[in-house]
């Protein structure tokens, strides 16, 4: 992150490509910031599923925030999780601690009350029996949700629920958002 002034410049590498993007402190997109709403935690949106994890981790190429770039993800596998006597599915790729995953994921509140392109659920490493939990209470929004110069990935098909989730972040308030 080599700096400019007050700026620092982000040298990065999304969909094979290198990319500069300058971050400015004083932005108003940050500095006006003041909070993304959220649904009130409700247990029913924390669900036990099951990790169904593949032979051999699978590329999965996905689209991105940016129109023309792509993101190719490895999935390990995926988690399944029932819901009003529906079985879904969900790829999942790997999360930020050792073991644990992270589904990328669009419901029926897409675009809506919640951003559209896509929200991030962290899930801990399956226990001994391929258990996980599924907290969507704690769907986060991706930095695109913030601004239109983040290059996030979309979810794969498979990850586009047709049902409501409405649980976790909503839309921030700055870019249209209802407290």
């Amino acid at each position: 992150y080599p700096g400019y002034g007050d700026a620092v410049i982000e040298v990065a590498k999304r969909g094979g490509n290198d990319i500069i993007r300058p971050r400015h402190p004083g932005n108003p997109l940050r500095t006006d910031f003041t909070r993304t709403p959220a649904y009130a935690p409700d247990p029913r949106w924390v669900r036990t599923g099951r990790y169904l994890p593949f032979d051999e981790p699978r590329a999965v190429t996905v689209g991105a925030a940016v129109e023309g770039l792509e993101h190719v993800y490895d999935a390990p596998g995926e988690v399944e999780f029932e819901l009003d006597g529906e079985t879904f599915r969900l790829t999942a790729f790997n999360g930020k601690r050792p073991g644990s995953l992270m589904v990328l994921f669009t419901d029926a509140t897409s675009g809506v009350t919640t951003y559209a392109a896509n929200r991030s659920l962290q899930i801990a490493a399956p226990d001994d029996a391929g258990k996980v939990t599924l907290d969507f209470n704690r769907a986060t929004n991706l930095p695109c949700a913030y601004t239109d110069l983040a290059t996030c990935p979309l979810p794969p098909t498979e990850n586009r629920l047709p049902v409501a989730v409405e649980a976790g972040e909503k839309i921030p308030l700055e870019r249209g958002g209802q407290p």
